[in-house]
C-alpha cells in the first residue's frame, strides 16, 4: 500500500512507488492509480510545469542540472521527469539521466525520474501527465519535463506544460535552418546554450536571427517569445532564464479574460485535450480486447490486401462490432 500522507509530506520513496503504480500496464494497478490520483487532486496544480526540448547534443541534461541546482538555491523543490527513448526492437531503455545529472541527483530537494517512452508518440512517456500530478502533490514547486527531442515530442510536451523552452546550439546554421517553423510557434522561449569561449559571438548572432524571426510571428495577448543565451557548463546566465519564466507566469496570471487567467485557461484547455486523447486510447484498447474484433480482423485485413474491400468499409465493419 502507498502511504498518501507520507507522499504529501514529500517522502520520495512513497512518491516513487506511486509513480511505478501509475506506469503499470496491469488493469488492477491502473484502477488503484486512478483512485490515488483522485484523492490527491486537491493537492495538485500548485507548481510551474516547464517543458525542455532540443536536438541531441544541445546539452539538455547539463542545462537541466545547472538550472535545477540554481532553483534549489532559490529555495525551490525540483522534480525532473526525463523521458528516455525505448528500443523499437526490445522495448528496453538505458534510463541514464541520474548518471548524467550526478550533482542534482544528490540534492535532498530534487527528484529525478527517468521513464521509458515505450513507443509513445514523440518519446513522451504516456503517464507523464499523471506523474506530474503526483510530484505536485508531493510538494515540488518546479517540474521539468525533458523530452527525447526527436520526431513529434515537442508537440506532445508543449500540450502538457505551462512554459515550453527550446534549447539551441550557437551554430544553428544560416538564420532559421536549424529550427522548424512549427517549433517556433510552440516555443515560449529559445535558449541558446554553450554560449561561452569562442562561441559567444556566434551565439549572439544566432540570438539576433531568432529574435528577428519571432517579430514576424503572431504572439499571444500577454507574451512575446524571448531568446536568451547561457552556458550551462559554466553556470552562466542561468538566472536570466528563471527570471524570464517568472515574468511569463506573472503575465499569464494577470491576463484575465471572462474571469479566468490565461494561465488557468491554458491548463483547462490542456485537460480538455487530455480527456479527448484518453477517450481515443481507451476506445482503441477496447477494440483490441474485443473477441469479435480479434476473430474478424485477420480476414478483413486479407480482404483489404487483396483489393476485395476498401479500408474504409473494413474499418466500418470493425466499428460496427462494438
Amino acid at each position: 500500500m502507498i502511504d498518501l500522507e507520507k507522499l504529501t509530506l514529500g517522502n520520495r520513496r512513497a512518491l516513487a512507488k506511486a509513480i511505478t503504480l501509475v506506469e503499470s500496464k496491469l488493469d488492477t494497478h491502473r484502477e488503484q492509480a486512478q483512485g490515488i490520483l483522485n484523492q490527491l487532486l486537491p493537492d495538485t496544480g500548485k507548481s510551474i510545469r516547464i517543458g525542455i526540448t532540443g536536438i541531441p547534443g544541445v546539452g539538455k541534461s547539463t542545462f537541466i542540472e545547472a538550472f535545477g541546482l540554481y532553483l534549489i538555491e532559490q529555495g525551490k523543490k525540483v522534480a525532473v521527469l526525463a523521458v528516455d527513448p525505448s528500443s523499437p526492437l526490445r522495448g528496453g531503455s538505458i534510463l541514464g539521466d541520474k548518471t548524467r545529472m550526478e550533482l542534482l541527483s544528490r540534492e535532498e530537494n530534487a527528484f529525478i525520474r527517468p521513464s521509458p517512452s515505450e513507443g509513445a508518440l514523440g518519446g513522451v512517456a504516456q503517464k507523464t501527465r499523471e506523474t506530474m500530478l503526483l510530484c505536485e502533490a508531493a510538494g515540488y514547486d518546479v517540474i521539468l519535463v525533458e523530452t527525447v527531442g526527436v520526431g513529434q515530442s515537442e508537440y506532445e510536451v508543449a500540450a502538457m506544460v505551462d512554459f515550453f523552452l527550446v534549447l539551441m546550439l550557437p551554430n544553428a546554421g544560416d538564420e532559421l535552418q536549424g529550427i522548424k517553423r512549427g517549433i517556433m510557434e510552440l516555443a515560449d522561449a529559445l535558449v541558446i546554450n554553450k554560449a561561452d569561449g569562442e562561441s559567444i559571438n556566434l551565439a549572439q548572432q544566432t540570438q539576433s536571427h531568432y529574435q528577428s524571426a519571432f517579430h514576424l510571428m503572431k504572439n499571444s495577448s500577454f507574451w512575446s517569445p524571448q531568446v536568451k543565451t547561457c552556458s550551462a557548463l559554466k553556470k552562466e546566465r542561468i538566472q536570466d532564464v528563471w527570471q524570464m519564466i517568472e515574468e511569463y507566469q506573472t503575465a499569464a496570471n494577470e491576463c484575465i479574460n471572462a474571469g479566468i487567467s490565461a494561465f488557468d485557461e491554458k491548463r483547462a484547455r490542456q485537460n480538455s485535450e487530455w480527456l479527448k486523447k484518453l477517450i481515443h486510447e481507451m476506445l482503441e484498447l477496447r477494440l483490441k480486447q474485443n473477441p469479435d474484433v480479434q476473430q474478424q480482423m485477420p480476414e478483413l485485413e486479407n480482404q483489404v490486401l487483396n483489393n476485395q474491400t476498401t479500408p474504409y468499409n473494413a474499418a466500418q465493419k470493425i466499428i460496427d462490432l462494438l
